[in-house]
């Protein structure tokens, strides 16, 4: 019994982890998407846009990327990847906390970051000069991620350190 309840918080890591991979993911995916279709459609009229528009259509993708290494540090810690630890209970929910920030500022995040991109495509397309001042809107999104992916890591590690 004593060994059940020592690794109770087992499930709960794994569920942060989860969560840090299935919502920033699913952001990347429709921002990914979303910039795609806009993509599409501007080299159906200039196949020479191309590699001015795949850079537009990456950018929302660095989020599901963010919360799958938030994912792996979790995995790691609790010995997924490598030796199995004892995870209580109150140590699985704090990672499980510690994947939220990531979880939930990746699923936003990378929508909106797609949206401008889409937006930022459409620039490009009608004036390819601006690509630079282009490229900054939807990178200007990228910073909450960002900052929500390091609270994620801080927080995974100062776990770790307990």
């Amino acid at each position: 019994m004593s060994e059940i309840l020592n690794n109770s918080g087992l499930f709960f890591a794994l569920l942060g982890a989860a969560f840090a991979t299935f919502f920033a993911g699913i952001g990347s995916a429709i921002g990914v998407g979303k910039a795609g279709v806009a993509a599409a459609g501007v080299l159906a009229e200039d196949p020479s846009m191309f590699g001015k528009v795949l850079i537009f259509q990456l950018l929302p993708a660095t989020q599901g990327i963010y919360g799958l290494l938030v994912a792996f540090l979790i995995m790691s810690n609790i010995g997924l990847i490598g030796t199995i630890q004892e995870v209580t209970l109150v140590k699985g929910l704090l990672y499980f906390a510690a994947s939220l920030p990531i979880a939930f500022s990746g699923l936003y995040s990378a929508i909106h970051q797609g949206k401008c991109s889409v937006a930022a495509i459409g620039t490009v397309a009608k004036k390819p000069d601006q690509m630079g001042k282009a490229l900054i809107l939807p990178a200007m999104v990228e910073t909450y991620a960002i900052l929500a992916l390091l609270v994620s890591i801080l927080a995974v590690f100062g776990i770790d350190a307990m």
